[in-house]
């Protein structure tokens, strides 16, 4: 029998690693697509004409569905009900139609059709979202920029069921091995899908001199399509390990509400669900405005139109470069030898100088802001891994929480003074930058495999699902309240790179605040009912 056990793909590590891997690349297909026009947002105004309200109204549709509609806690049911390679198929294809939408609402084929005058003619008034000022639309509101917003609804629904499904995933093909290591690693790959968004959506919309926003649209949608390709080679493979253990992938129990009953009066999960939200809040929202930021605090000079800097072959360089450092950084965590390890190390930092200083000689902010995961791709593994080993997850949260108020206040405070002195501003931003993408890996490394700990492994979709859905009311809400704080504290600013972003940095760091309560609160509860948080996953 225990020979029998040893031949399951579960248990060859090359097997579990490659489906983790299907799922990883899923998702970084998502997360590109996710910020894909958070780099010209300039050239949706000039090409479209959405002013800030528009474009802010249409990314924050992406999880208006989510939160209103209450379609993450169906996500989490069907997640449960159906299992993970049904609703991880079913959560691609979603993406993709919700990515066809918007992709056609910013096309040249949109303009003078009859769906763009029924746009501009209708959904400028939505009973009672309009009063409670949750509207996805309004009156006035470009009809690119509503029926974008109506993909990027449907996208948002795929995406955070694509979340869930691949937490609930990596549960299924690592429990009992090393789960904090395998999480850490998805979203460590995962959020390089920010840095290529960064520095590859500009490059599409300006490619060969002429401009056009659809095309950075349709480089995501093509991800996408690969995306879904996944999903599909993922099905067979977990099918086939279904096959071999003989674990039915379909529950045979249907989905009772009195099972989310049994998530809601856990205060274990309750904290772990806050501390989500909170850190969550902190960066997600920040990444929309961060570029912005940059460019109001850092003193940025275009290169010469001649010189090699301002080539658009240079994307593409730096690109490999930035790929070389998560690369190397990632590779270094699973040698045995010491001298392979920090050779790999060595590679790693000695590329990641090489792309910080390609940045700073772009002069150019998405450029700087892109080096946002790299550190955390070569750190979260690493965390992961102790975790597994050695536990200490609460420990790691309130760490993080740290380091997130340190980050916040070191962009409200530290970076205005070096507004003037060129190399000074670029070196506090990037090493803020990275700082803050390290403290932001130790979510995935810690928070998401403690879920396992504190519910029924039958219920694990829906409690995944209810966190998400408590974190979609923060990416909802801190984007709005940011542009909000924004405009109070900068009145009569027209310059879009002479904010003041003091006082939204300062809401940020209170959230961090807030999370660091939070995980001292959750270190009590840990020890005083034995969750087993502090424990490693490993034994």
């Amino acid at each position: 029998m225990s020979q029998a056990i040893q031949k399951t793909l579960r248990d060859s590590a090359a097997m579990r690693w490659t489906a983790l891997l299907l799922l990883a690349l899923a998702m970084f297909c998502s997360y590109i697509f996710m910020d894909i026009l958070s780099p010209i947002k300039d050239l949706m105004l000039s090409e479209r004409g959405w002013d800030s309200s528009a474009f802010g109204t249409m990314q924050g549709s992406e999880v208006f569905l989510n939160v209103f509609a209450f379609f993450l806690i169906f996500a989490g049911i069907i997640l449960d009900k159906m299992g993970v390679r049904f609703t991880a198929v079913l959560s691609a294809v979603v993406m993709l139609v919700g990515a066809v939408i918007k992709w056609y609402a910013v096309t040249d084929a949109f303009i003078g059709t009859g769906l763009e005058a029924w746009f501009t003619n209708n959904l400028n008034y939505i009973p009672v979202f309009d009063e409670l000022g949750v509207s996805p639309f309004y009156e006035g509101m470009p009809a690119s920029a509503k029926f974008a917003a109506c993909g990027f609804m449907i996208f948002g629904c795929g995406c955070e069921m694509a979340g869930i499904t691949v937490s609930r995933g990596i549960v299924k093909w690592f429990k009992g091995r090393e789960m904090a290591l395998a999480m850490g690693s998805e979203m460590a790959l995962a959020r390089l899908g920010v840095a290529t968004c960064m520095i590859f959506s500009p490059f599409f919309a300006r490619l060969g001199g002429t401009i056009s926003v659809s095309r950075s649209v349709a480089f995501g949608v093509v991800l996408l399509c690969i995306a879904l390709i996944m999903t599909i080679v993922y099905f067979v493979m977990d099918k086939k390990l279904d096959a071999q253990t003989g674990e039915a992938e379909e529950k045979d129990d249907p989905f009772k509400v009195s099972d989310l009953g049994q998530i809601l009066t856990s205060s274990g999960f309750w904290l772990v669900a806050l501390l989500c939200v909170l850190y969550y809040s902190a960066i997600f929202p920040f990444q929309k405005y961060a570029v912005n930021m940059l460019q109001c605090n850092l003193t940025l000079e275009a290169p010469a139109a001649d010189s090699f800097w301002a080539q658009p072959d240079v994307t593409i360089v730096q690109y490999i470069i930035m790929l070389l450092v998560a690369g190397f950084g990632f590779a270094s965590n699973f040698q045995k030898k010491a001298n392979s390890k920090y050779t790999l190390l060595t590679l790693s930092i000695l590329s990641l100088i090489t792309y910080c200083y390609m940045g700073y000689m772009r002069q150019s902010a998405e450029s700087i802001f892109a080096v946002f995961p790299l550190l955390a791709v070569l750190i979260t593994p690493i965390l992961g891994s102790y975790v597994d080993h050695k536990g200490k997850a609460a420990s790691m949260l309130v760490l993080g929480s740290l380091l997130l108020i340190a980050c916040h206040l070191t962009f409200a405070f530290v970076l205005p003074l070096f507004n003037g002195s060129t190399v000074g501003g670029v070196i506090v931003a990037y090493a803020t930058i990275l700082v803050l993408g390290a403290s932001f890996s130790l979510v995935p490394a810690s928070l998401w495999p403690s879920v396992p700990k504190l519910v029924d492994a039958k219920i694990i979709g829906s409690a995944y699902a209810l966190i998400f859905w408590i974190q979609n009311i923060g990416l909802w809400l801190f984007p709005l309240l940011i542009g909000k704080v924004l405009d109070k504290t900068n009145p009569g600013v027209t310059d879009p790179t002479q904010y003041d972003y003091t006082w939204p940095l300062i809401m940020l760091a209170s959230l961090g605040v807030a999370a660091l309560v939070l995980g001292l609160l959750l270190k009590v509860v840990d020890k005083k009912k034995g969750l087993g948080l502090e424990e490693p996953n490993i034994k």
